[in-house]
């Protein structure tokens, strides 16, 4: 008989470790977790609760558990004690550097009504937004027509898998403020004399540039400040992540953090089917 004792604390651990193992699945590369999100993101709209005509994108940062680790410590490889080795840095404007997690997740984003999450990963801090969106453009909705992104997933690589390029252009649109380019002092390239690729780019980016900054961009654009934004701050607020995450390792806080927007969703699709408002998800949340 192993009488050995087992800590709340690790043994909760252990449970998150193994769920994480089983959702991502022997040979799979997507959790399952991230599959559960957008498929009941898809139910949403066939129920007629969610609207994806406009969706907007975003990546959040929570910190990890344990000190900090600095760079000058990763170069050397040096692990402090009590350090989260998965955790990596991430900066966004709202946090500035955080040494922890993202996640990221694509919501609804109508003028007016509920915000519903419709797809989602978790990553490390520094895992670049330009990267983590391109997995989820080819699972937007087909009603989707409009994305709605911050200036940090400007890349010539985003707006063109939204939009498309050449016979394989798309009627959707992408509205995202452009990151000023540095300045070299160099002279610019005359149009006439730059490659044929290089000037299709820059003819897709100037009619980004110039619907975004259209009257009808503006106002598609403005809604990304109550829908995505928001709804961070009130995810991190009804499951407990507005200062750190639950776990150490990455397996641990992906399985809680997609658990819990999928948690939400089915709070939201709780209150659809029996007509409550949106309002009392923390009320229903604590009766559990």
């Amino acid at each position: 008989m192993n009488t050995q004792p087992i800590t709340p604390a690790g043994s909760l651990d252990n449970r998150f470790r193994r769920a994480a193992r089983f959702l991502i699945g022997i040979g799979e590369s997507t959790a399952c977790t991230e599959r559960t999100v957008a498929l009941q993101g898809q139910e949403a709209i066939q129920q007629g609760w969610a609207d994806a005509t406009c969706v907007a994108g975003d990546k959040s940062l929570i910190a990890g558990l344990g000190p900090r680790w600095n760079s000058s410590e990763r170069r050397q490889g040096e692990l402090p004690r009590g350090v989260d080795g998965d955790t990596t840095w991430g900066y966004c404007n709202h946090d500035g550097w955080v040494q922890g997690y993202s996640f990221e997740v694509v919501v609804t984003a109508l003028a007016n009504g509920v915000v519903w999450p419709l797809l989602a990963s978790v990553d490390t801090a520094s895992r670049s937004e330009q990267k983590t969106i391109l997995d989820k453009i080819p699972q937007l909705p087909e009603q989707t027509h409009y994305v709605l992104l911050d200036a940090g997933y400007d890349s010539n690589a985003v707006g063109e898998a939204v939009e498309g390029k050449g016979a394989q252009r798309t009627t959707r649109r992408v509205l995202c403020p452009e990151v000023p380019r540095p300045n070299t002092k160099r002279p610019r390239q005359p149009y006439n004399r730059e490659t044929r690729e290089r000037q299709h780019h820059r003819r897709l980016r100037d009619g980004r540039r110039k619907f975004f900054q259209s009257r009808r961009g503006r106002s598609l654009y403005s809604r990304r400040k109550t829908t995505v934004e928001p709804f961070h701050a009130q995810l991190k607020h009804l499951f407990e992540l507005e200062h750190r995450v639950w776990h150490r390792g990455l397996d641990n806080n992906r399985t809680m953090i997609l658990a819990a927007i999928s948690s939400y969703q089915l709070l939201l699709s709780y209150n659809h089917r029996n007509q409550k408002p949106v309002a009392h998800l923390q009320r229903l949340l604590d009766a559990l």
